[in-house]
């Protein structure tokens, strides 16, 4: 382990199966449950969890923002929308490349960001 990096991270989830399954499905990370209200999850570099609740994460409310990459934006949008995503904020350019927000099933809200250009 080492010091001082993020080592893991929760994430509230309505419902935590639904949860593992929009993400197994979206980015075909690892799962393992614990009971009815928790289930971990492994991308191959992070380690988190979903826990049950009914708060959303969303910058709004001041809440983290957890961004992922993907080089194709609207493939990751079309994904994302067949698995009962939403997007909350269609794909804007900043420097250094464009992203969009999205939120899961559950509410909370992401982005995915990718430093190539992007079809219209």
């Amino acid at each position: 382990m080492a010091e001082n990096q993020i080592d893991y991270i929760e994430i509230p989830a309505r419902d935590p199966a639904e949860a593992r399954s929009f993400f197994e499905q979206l980015f075909g990370w690892r799962f393992e449950d614990y009971g009815p209200d928790y289930v971990s999850f492994g991308d191959g570099r992070m380690v988190g969890g979903f826990y049950r609740s009914d708060a959303v994460a969303s910058v709004a409310s001041g809440s983290v923002l957890v961004v992922f990459y993907r080089a194709d934006l609207r493939e990751a949008i079309d994904r994302i929308t067949a698995l009962g995503g939403n997007i909350s904020k269609e794909i804007f350019a900043f420097p250094g490349g464009h992203r969009f927000h999205f939120t899961d099933p559950s509410g909370n809200e992401y982005a995915v960001w990718s430093d190539q250009e992007q079809k219209q």
